[in-house]
């Protein structure tokens, strides 16, 4: 007897094209807030989307939003998107989540905290070095969000 083979379908990935999509840099506050000590309280914000372009291509867009703060005055506000488009196929619907949730948002860090970091440093202030991001465990978490909203709204409507 033949034994038939099932083949799992072929994974492929590749980078199209990486590109700044969106970049914008505020000092409200200056230039007083050049004469006030730097000991600024930072806020940031991390965000991702995707969009199917065509068949098997995806753009990702990851968003990173910093807000720094010296004495209750905004001393700048940076905001970067940072995109790319990638072909992916091949992949389960469970993993491609996985692949634009974690694996392209990891591609996509390296440019747009390079581009914060020359943004910060133009606008007249002390170098921004931003921390690597697990964007593995983010990804968890917004399973486990979802998951749990899921288990509230099936309660509702027993």
């Amino acid at each position: 007897m033949a034994e038939e083979k099932t083949e799992a379908p072929q994974r492929e990935f590749g980078i199209q094209k990486i590109y700044t999509k969106d970049v914008s840099f505020e000092t409200p506050n200056s230039p007083d807030i050049f004469k006030a000590e730097w000991k600024p309280d930072i806020n940031l914000q991390l965000g991702h989307s995707t969009k199917p372009l065509g068949e098997n291509v995806h753009e990702v867009i990851l968003s990173i939003t910093i807000t720094a703060k010296v004495a209750k005055k905004t001393a700048y506000l940076a905001e970067v998107n940072q995109a790319g488009i990638f072909n992916l196929s091949g992949y389960s619907e469970q993993e491609m989540g996985a692949m634009m949730g974690v694996y392209c948002p990891n591609i996509l860090f390296p440019y747009a905290r390079e581009a914060i970091s020359e943004l910060v440093a133009k606008g007249g202030f002390p170098q921004m070095l931003m921390a690597p991001v697990n964007f593995d465990a983010l990804y968890q978490q917004h399973l486990q969000q979802a998951q749990n909203q899921q288990a509230q709204a099936d309660k509702v409507t027993h």
